[in-house]
């Protein structure tokens, strides 16, 4: 089975291809644009340019696998209705997968810490072992990631010996403060990941899921308590 995966949940946004056998999956082609403003405009066309190199139609899907996320408020919201969309006009399911659960995968055996960029100076974070996610997700300034994992153990500084490695542009970016060796090539979701993660579902042909976004906190944009006064 063809299946489409999209993630919008970090700079970069991204659509894959997969076949999903009986015993496997192999990946096709993935398209990626990393640019914080430009999910909106950047997605619609790597989803056909994916399907343009696969030498493939839209008709010929049989599912769909999304990031929810966590990711800041607008980008999220793009893949997420996308997906919703695009499912619902090809009468194919939709499944969700945790977005920082695909790095925790992509990163392979040991303790990983997956950080994306949060903003606000902060990180969305989850642990991992040996692919498992063991804690998160959540959101939380770097320093206090290091205190929430460590513990009782007052004396960390880092989270070295704590964890192996990290991934995520979020570890990267605050290499400093987690302390442990970062996977660079894994600083946004794979598409082959996020279908893994859903591969049980898709074989079962589970009934479509619906997509509830992971925000973590509320959006930036609020609406205005009241009206203010034009004259002074």
């Amino acid at each position: 089975m063809l299946v489409l995966a999209l993630d919008t949940a970090t700079p970069a946004s991204t659509a894959a291809l997969v076949e999903v056998t009986a015993d496997g999956l192999y990946g096709i082609v993935e398209q990626r644009t990393v640019d914080p403003r430009a999910h909106g405009e950047k997605l619609a066309p790597e989803i056909a340019a994916a399907l343009a190199e696969a030498g493939v139609r839209p008709r010929d899907l049989g599912a769909i696998v999304a990031g929810l996320g966590p990711g800041p408020f607008t980008g999220l919201r793009v893949g997420l209705a996308t997906a919703a969309s695009m499912g619902q006009a090809l009468g194919i399911p939709t499944y969700g997968v945790c977005s920082l659960d695909a790095l925790g995968r992509a990163a392979g055996p040991g303790r990983v810490l997956v950080a994306t960029d949060a903003r606000r100076r902060e990180v969305y974070y989850a642990t991992y072992l040996d692919g498992e996610r063991v804690a998160g997700p959540e959101v939380a300034r770097p320093a206090d990631v290091v205190a929430s994992l460590a513990g009782d153990d007052g004396a960390a500084t880092t989270l070295a010996g704590l964890v192996d490695k990290a991934a995520g542009e979020g570890a990267l970016k605050y290499g400093d403060v987690f302390g442990v060796p970062v996977e660079e090539h894994l600083l946004h979701p794979p598409g082959a990941a996020l279908v893994a993660l859903a591969a049980a579902r898709i074989r079962e042909g589970a009934p479509s899921e619906a997509l509830t976004p992971l925000y973590l906190r509320r959006p930036d944009a609020v609406e205005p308590a009241g009206r203010k006064p034009v004259l002074t």
